[in-house]
């Protein structure tokens, strides 16, 4: 009897290889993200330790022409049972100062992929009343700062996407679930490709691995929960600048954007990259 499907974006590494890992027990994969040899090497790790089929997906989904491909693929695969959309990146440095194509790009993978693939996943998770979609966001929804404002804007995109989601599915009264992951700093490749000291970027107990925030949004959606802030430090900081008055929340947005750009050793037009599969 075939096993149900779960497909990942950002597969590669992170976040989106520690989904594949606690998934790949109870489901096959479709593991989707730029970096073919690292997709391989997950797929024979899974396969190996779990017996389960684990497709591999090269897809850069900030062209049109990659995203509309794997979206077909998940629309038509009667086995899909959640999407995990995980592929993202992040630049530091002024708006106006860094490359446009670095926002417009970030808009495509964030805003336009993830727009594509939920469709279609949702076309076909809504015919069959069952399955989810995660979508991965940030604490940086909420918490804004100067030198990432692409960033934090796709991310409450995602956020607020996924609410309204949430609302028409009640609406409808269907039985599919949907989740915005809101994870803090997060042990992964995504800030060592900085070479980012994490100890002058943030406290050591605002660090969390990927196998903790992987955990936290499974859990929450066994209780169809619709925000997963992994980390009770996350959660109280959240609650505390979103009640704040908007002159006291910009101060100590603009506060924290000084911090970590030092942090970085970062001038405030240097401008610089990371990525999430």
């Amino acid at each position: 009897m075939a096993r149900s499907l779960v497909a990942i974006t950002g597969a590669s590494s992170g976040i989106g290889a520690e989904f594949a890992r606690k998934l790949a027990p109870e489901h096959d994969l479709l593991l989707i993200a730029r970096r073919k040899d690292r997709l391989e090497q997950l797929s024979e790790e899974l396969k190996s330790k779990y017996d389960c089929s684990a497709d591999v997906m090269e897809a850069d989904l900030a062209t049109s022409e990659d995203s509309a491909r794997v979206a077909e693929r998940i629309g038509s695969d009667e086995r899909l049972v959640m999407l995990v959309n995980n592929a993202g990146f992040g630049t530091k440095g002024l708006f106006w100062k860094a490359p446009l194509e670095d926002s417009e790009r970030m808009h495509r993978l964030h805003v336009i992929a993830t727009v594509r693939l939920t469709h279609a996943a949702l076309r076909n998770l809504t015919r069959k009343n069952m399955g989810a979609v995660i979508n991965v966001a940030s604490v940086s929804a909420w918490i804004r700062g100067a030198g990432s404002i692409s960033y934090s804007a796709t991310k409450s995109w995602m956020a607020v996407f996924t609410e309204g989601l949430y609302l028409e599915l009640r609406s409808s009264g269907s039985n599919v679930v949907v989740q915005a992951l809101c994870p803090g700093f997060t042990v992964t490749e995504f800030h060592d490709a900085m070479a980012v000291d994490r100890k002058r970027l943030a406290g050591s107990a605002f660090w969390m691995s990927a196998e903790e925030v992987v955990q936290a949004s499974l859990d929450g959606l066994r209780d169809r929960k619709l925000f997963v802030i992994p980390g009770w430090r996350y959660r109280i900081l959240v609650t505390l600048l979103s009640k704040l008055p908007a002159r006291l929340r910009l101060a100590a947005e603009e506060y924290g954007a000084r911090r970590r750009q030092r942090a970085l050793g970062m001038t405030p037009g240097e401008v610089k990259q990371l990525d999430r599969g």
